[in-house]
Order: structure tokens, then sequence, then C-alpha cells
């Protein structure tokens, strides 16, 4: 079975968590997260490095004996000391790492003193009242462990889009260079930019449509073949993604793309309006008794209905359809219209590169301006800054942007909003940046009013510019915080501050829905990676996706202006009287 490189990260993370759970050496710990973060992003496959004798060495954090897993890794798939590590501790015990409030220590505790090895096991022994006896736990702590695992166990597989999206493309292009092709294209909630992805469907046409099931079936990351036919067949990836192949006539792709591409609600509404033509809309085409009148190409589809081609992004039955029909869609944001990044991490906090080699990266992506926005002292784990490094960091702006040419540093803190909605540095100092990024770390769980009360009086500081992550949801781990979305929109409205969308793959927070509202309301969205290495930074392409499904445009994104156009904008949320204010505000 071939080896990409998300697979050797994958093997280096789980001997992380298996350290971790063994109260292993911090600093191993953290040479094989850094190495898997590091093997994930390299943009050169390690497989083909390994094949061509190239000094694995060359990849950041990665020395002379992660080297040597490395080609064990691309020769056997696994490696002995993970092989180790799992004959002392079953694999499946690190799955509750990921449940939120377990750290390698409560784990630990569980495993060994309750024999709990899985999620399933977990939710049982929370249930029956076991978990709360343990030291270091209580009985607040036992009910929102059996929430969060219940909540887990109980959605349906489904992969982040970025994860499905990398192991879809290479299948595409592999599909696209063969002879037997005519055409191919991946349909579903994939096409639609969704955050999550359950099964994938592909289409295709061709002259040859068996080889080129025969071919599918027989990809090199394949584990098992569910169904293969003449047109169509069904397989599950390495990971457990499961890609579903259609191979149609050409004079039924547009039909069949749009069928598949869906949402089922965006298809019902497209069928009503054939009805009411006297037509019929099926994956085969559009046909009038039994004519087909369309179906070769998507903007045939729905040409017949009277409507322009509709983005698949939009088709969810969300008013698309009525949009469309009064020439009313949006020109949707494009990659190539952000200017520059309002969030992005060094190694002064928890990122992985410093200043300088985050501005080279911001620069090398086309970006003219980078808001270097490390964490605020509250946030320990992260090792947050406090007044005197803040303050020590913004003279290093200063002498770094004097040096720099094509890309200016942005000064600014992701700061912590605490339970009262006070922020976590002092007013003089947050006065001496260009902008402040609010963010929630802690007591997610606040009841509806309190959480939105905090949040309104964080953005009612003079000090403040951009609303971090506004939900505080990690996909499939942490859903996001009650919190009244509406009035906290209007709020940033009358406040003149903005809401960020966190293209993190992890989080895609705002929502496509809170995206929409901010629209709505003409407050401005700032795209944002929330970059913790140079590599990172590519996460605004996922921003950009979830915005696309938010109707934003080039003008509902901050920064999509120019840094001349941009600093006005942030200047006027940064008001002067913050040294006025009192400390204990």
């Amino acid at each position: 079975m071939p080896i990409h490189n998300a697979d050797v990260a994958e093997v280096f993370n789980e001997i992380a968590d298996l350290l971790e759970i063994q109260g292993g050496n911090p600093f191993r710990v953290r040479a094989y997260r850094n190495a898997a973060r590091s093997v994930g992003e390299h943009a050169q496959n390690v497989r083909t490095m390994v094949a061509q004798g190239a000094d694995l060495k060359a990849i950041p954090a990665i020395g002379d004996d992660l080297a040597l897993k490395i080609r064990e890794i691309v020769a056997t798939g696994s490696c002995s000391l993970l092989a180790s590590l799992r004959a002392q501790v079953p694999s499946a015990v690190t799955a509750l790492l990921h449940v939120p409030g377990l750290g390698p220590k409560r784990v630990r505790r569980l495993y060994e003193q309750l024999h709990v090895q899985s999620l399933e096991e977990l939710a049982q022994a929370a249930a029956q009242g076991r978990i709360h006896t343990l030291p270091g736990f209580g009985a607040l702590t036992e009910a929102h462990i059996l929430a969060n695992v219940q909540m887990r166990l109980d959605k349906s597989r489904r992969f982040l889009f970025a994860q499905a999206s990398e192991r879809a493309q290479p299948l595409l292009a592999w599909l696209a260079a063969s002879p037997d092709v005519e055409r191919v294209e991946a349909a579903g909630s994939l096409r639609r930019l969704r955050d999550t992805v359950g099964d994938i469907d592909i289409l295709a046409t061709s002259r040859n449509p068996a080889a080129v099931t025969r071919q599918f079936a027989g990809y090199e990351d394949v584990t098992e073949v569910l169904a293969q036919g003449p047109t169509r067949a069904s397989v599950v990836l390495r990971g457990g993604l499961q890609i579903d192949l259609r191979v149609v006539e050409p004079e039924s792709f547009g039909a069949a793309l749009t069928y598949f591409t869906g949402s089922k609600a965006h298809n019902v509404a497209l069928r009503r309006l054939g009805q009411e033509r006297g037509l019929k809309i099926n994956e085969y085409g559009v046909f009038r008794a039994q004519t087909r009148i369309a179906g070769e190409t998507e903007e045939s589809v729905y040409a017949s209905v009277g409507l322009p081609w509709i983005p698949p992004e939009l088709r969810e039955d969300r008013g698309e359809i009525e949009a469309a029909r009064d020439a009313a869609l949006p020109a949707l944001i494009a990659h190539v219209d952000l200017r520059g990044d309002l969030h992005a991490h060094t190694v002064a906090s928890d990122g992985h590169a410093s200043l300088r080699d985050m501005a080279l990266a911001a620069r090398e992506r086309g970006l003219s301006y980078l808001a270097i926005t490390d964490h605020s002292k509250r946030l320990a784990m992260a090792h947050g800054l406090d007044a005197a490094r803040l303050a020590a960091q913004i003279d290093e702006i200063d002498q770094l942007n004097a040096q720099l040419m094509g890309i200016t540093l942005l000064k600014g803190i992701e700061v912590d909003i605490l339970e009262d909605g006070r922020l976590d540095l002092p007013d003089a100092v947050l006065a001496r940046l260009d902008l402040v990024v609010g963010a929630i770390h802690s007591h997610f769980d606040l009841p509806r009013e309190r959480q939105t009360e905090r949040i309104l009086r964080a953005m009612d500081h003079p000090c403040f510019t951009l609303l971090a992550h506004p939900g505080g949801r990690l996909i499939d781990s942490r859903d996001t915080c009650d919190l009244d979305m509406l009035r906290v929109t209007r709020k940033a409205r009358e406040r003149g501050c903005f809401l960020e969308l966190d293209a993190q793959p992890e989080r895609l927070d705002l929502t496509d829905t809170a995206c929409r509202m901010a629209k709505d309301h003409g407050v401005l969205v700032s795209i944002d990676s929330d970059a913790h290495s140079a590599a990172e930074l590519d996460n605004l392409r996922y921003g950009v996706n979830q915005a696309r499904r938010g109707w934003l445009e080039k003008a509902d994104v901050l920064n999509t202006r120019s840094l001349a156009r941009l600093r006005p904008l942030l200047a006027r949320t940064m008001r002067s009287s913050a040294l006025e204010i009192p400390e204990s505000r």
C-alpha cells in the first residue's frame, strides 16, 4: 500500500498520543508532534523523496532518528516503535484524547483504574457513575464527558472537507489522466464545499465504461471494493472514506452532475420549476414527454427552467432559486481577492515559525499584509504573552517592518475574553496595537444569556477589532457555543467591529449561515488562516470555501482591501479613549 505524507503524520501523532498517555518525556512527545505537523505540511511526497534518495532531514523538525522512522513507515506502513507502544496501551485508547476535557493524565487514569479502552466503554462508565469517584474528576466533569461522548457516537461518520479533498483530488487527477476517461468531476457535498463530507460521488463519461470502473477499483488507496459493474463501482479508501463512481452518457453528464451534486432540497425546488413548465428533470436529462431537451451541461438544465447556472456552493434551497430568477446571484469571493490575513501565530506563543519566516511565507503567497496575533497570557498552555512580552514584540515588529519589502506585519494579539467579558491584557498595551482579536478559550458551556452578554461586553471594549472563531466550535469535537448570534451580529454593526471566519479546517467558524447573517446586516467578515506555521497560511482556501457558501462577495470581506484602505477601518475600532478606562473594567 503506497504511503502518503498524511500517513506518516498519522503514525507520528499516534506515537505522541501513546507516549503522552504513558507519561513519557514531554520533549520527546513534542518532537513527534512537530514531526507530524512538518511532514503533513511538506510539499514534496516523502515516498518520492525516499525513492530518490533525498535527504529527509531537509524537512523541518526531522533528524536522523525520525528520518529512519520515515523510511521504515514508507517501506512497511508502520514502525516498530508504534507496534511496541500499542502492545503496552491499546491504540483505541488514543480516541479518548479527542474527547473535550480529557488530557493524557485523565485518559491514563481511566485506562488504568477503570480499564476504559474505547468511546463506548467511556460512555458506559460515565452513565454508571463510575468516573466521578476517581481523583481529579467530579460529577460535573462526568456529566460533560458523557454528553461529549454521546455526541461523537451519535454522529454518522463524516470527514472534514480538507481530509476528504486530500484523498479525493489525487484520485480525480489519476482518473482524468486515463485515456478511457473523457470527463470526470466530483459531485455531492464535496463539490458544494460543505465543511464535512460523508461519501463522495464521482461522475465520469467514457467510450469504455467497464474499463473505467475496473481502473477505479484498482486505485492504489483502495482497501475494499464494495461493488463493481460495467457503469458503477463503489470502494472504500484507506482511512474509511467511501467513494462511488458512476459512468454516464455524455448527453446526460450535466443532468447527472446537477442531480448528484444536490442538495436534495435544491433538487426538489428545481424539479418543481420543471413540473410547472411541463418538464421532467432527473439524472438522465430534462424531458418533455419522451424527448430529452437538455442535460448535456448543467447550464442547459438550469436554462430549461429559465434560470442561469447556480454555483454549487449555493445549492441549499436558501433563496438561490429566487436570486437566480431575479438576476441577483452574488458574485462570490475568490481566493485571489484576499490581500492579507489578520490572524496568525509565531513561536512567541504556540506557533512554529518566527516573525520573519511568517512574513516571508505570507509574501510568497501573494499577501501584502499579515497580522501577528499571538495568544495572551491567560492561555498558559500556549505560552501566551503578558504585557511586557507583547510590548517587546511590538518593538520587534516595528524593526522588522523597516527591513521587509513587499509585506507589512500588523501588530495584534489574540486576547482571551474572560468569563465576565473583560479582556486579558491592560488597556495601555492594547492601545499600542493595530488591531485586537478577541476570542473565548474557556467556559464554552455558559448558558445562552451569559455567553452572549460576555461577548457583547467584550465587544464594547474600546480596543476591540475582531471577534475570532465566534462560535468556539471544533467540528465533530465541540459544538458551537449556545450564543445568540443575531445579537452578536447586530452588536458588531453598532460597534463598528468585525467578525472572523476562522479558516482552520476543524473550525470553519463562522458557519455559512452566520456569514449570510453578517452580510445581511452589513458587518464585514475577515477570512483568516489562524496559522500556527508557514504552511497553515494555506488554510485561507478553506475559509474562502465557507465564505462562498455564505454568499459573501469581495466587498463583504474585510481583508480583500488594500492595506491603505484597511488601516482606517482598523483604527476606528481602536478608540483613543482606551487609556482613560479604569483597569477594573
